[in-house]
């Protein structure tokens, strides 16, 4: 029986040459694998078609597109997961939906190897091995690129060659990935880091310094999931695709960061993630009341070592499984509205209401009616700074002798 190779498939010219170049190179049949994850353009059909045309015995196509964004994104805005402070982690969550698939596929078309399309010096064939070997510990992974040795110049010729129905132009400076969690851009120009991105390399947000009048948007969230836009019921996905189109319209979500990959070296990228910042924003400011302060203070570090993990590619990792817990039992009171203004690439929290509020008016309030006892105010801070004040005075008597 002929060995077969499933392969993770865009539609694009590298994944489509590399259909041909697999099966010359080893022997194999292809099957590609291509998942929606929201990222828009073509349709599933037609790219299922043009992976026929480019030599694939088989092209397993899944709209992924709610999956994604309630088992991928949702977590990923429960733990307000920020790489490094900036990154809402935009292909690091796409990445294990996609190795999903690709395992159902193997499994389904009985391949014995996984392929894609990643170089040898990013973040992402790491992300997709490893997700591989977990939840395919019996299967082999190659990646065209990395290990057959298949170069943009390559790929073009090949497919001019072969007469492949892609288009083959050689004028792409930049190396793009986007689904509906947001977009990412690196490569060409951007790799001088003095240069600021130009605007043609923006999709997802207007140009921010002339933006239309402010949209106030009011997001209801029930135990963490948004789940309502202005009063009307929304899924997971409806969510993040309204506040991309409104809150993309304000120029809300532009990051331009230089990051430290996991193979050690620095790049530079830039990110669109409109609708994921709109919804991280808010999320932790309804937390900001509704999530107690040493549990509040703990998550923090969590929610950092979280965005770590996933962005080193260990979704499927026992201690990613395990800060999962921990995330999901903080949401157990994260219910209620958080009004918002999007305006000139800022999204502003200016209303907050919870029926599971620990804001308590008559504890925070100054005038007539504050039901704080200041009188216990002295004894505390005599306990509180009683162990700095008895360290400090035996400094005092030891720089005395």
């Amino acid at each position: 029986m002929t060995e077969r190779i499933v392969l993770a498939y865009s539609g694009g010219l590298d994944t489509s040459v590399a259909i041909g170049w697999i099966g010359e190179a080893t022997g194999a049949e292809v099957i590609a694998v291509a998942v929606d994850v929201g990222q828009g353009g073509e349709s599933l059909e037609d790219i299922r078609q043009r992976a026929l045309a480019c030599g694939a015995v088989e092209a397993y196509v899944a709209d992924a597109r709610d999956e994604f964004a309630n088992e991928y994104a949702m977590p990923t805005l429960k733990a307000n997961a920020l790489y490094q402070g900036h990154y809402p982690l935009v292909s690091a969550i796409s990445r294990p939906v996609i190795v999903k698939h690709l395992v159902k596929a193997a499994r389904e078309f009985g391949a014995t190897t996984v392929a894609h399309g990643c170089t040898g010096k990013g973040n992402d064939q790491v992300r997709f091995e490893v997700g591989i070997q977990t939840l395919g510990p019996d299967l082999k992974c190659i990646a065209p690129v990395r290990d057959l040795a298949l170069t943009r110049d390559k790929a073009i010729a090949f497919a001019e060659a072969k007469g492949l129905p892609i288009e083959t132009t050689k004028k792409n400076p930049y190396s793009i990935d986007q689904n509906v969690w947001g977009r990412a851009v690196e490569t060409g120009y951007l790799e001088d880091i003095w240069n600021a991105p130009t605007k043609d390399i923006y999709d997802y947000t207007a140009t921010p310094e002339f933006p239309p009048a402010p949209d106030e948007v009011i997001i209801s969230f029930h135990q963490g999931v948004p789940v309502a836009i202005d009063g009307v019921k929304v899924s997971p996905l409806q969510a993040i695709q309204e506040l991309n189109r409104r809150a993309g319209a304000q120029g809300v979500g532009r990051i331009d960061v230089v990051e430290d990959r996991l193979v050690g070296i620095k790049s530079r990228e830039i990110y669109e993630a409109p609708g994921a910042m709109a919804l991280i924003t808010a999320h932790k400011h309804l937390e900001d009341i509704t999530v107690e302060r040493e549990q509040a203070r703990f998550k923090a570090t969590v929610s950092q070592r979280w965005a770590e993990l996933v962005y080193d590619g260990q979704w499927f990792s026992p201690l990613k499984r395990s800060l999962d817990a921990f995330i999901e039992d903080t949401q157990k009171y994260v219910s209620g509205d958080i009004r918002m203004t999007l305006h000139g690439g800022a999204a502003i929290v200016n209303g907050r209401r919870s029926e599971t509020s620990l804001y308590d008016f008559d504890l925070a309030t100054y005038d007539t009616g504050d039901t704080f006892d200041q009188s216990q105010a002295k004894g505390f801070i005599e306990l509180w700074g009683m162990s700095s004040k008895v360290a400090s005075t035996r400094d005092q008597r030891a720089a005395g002798n």
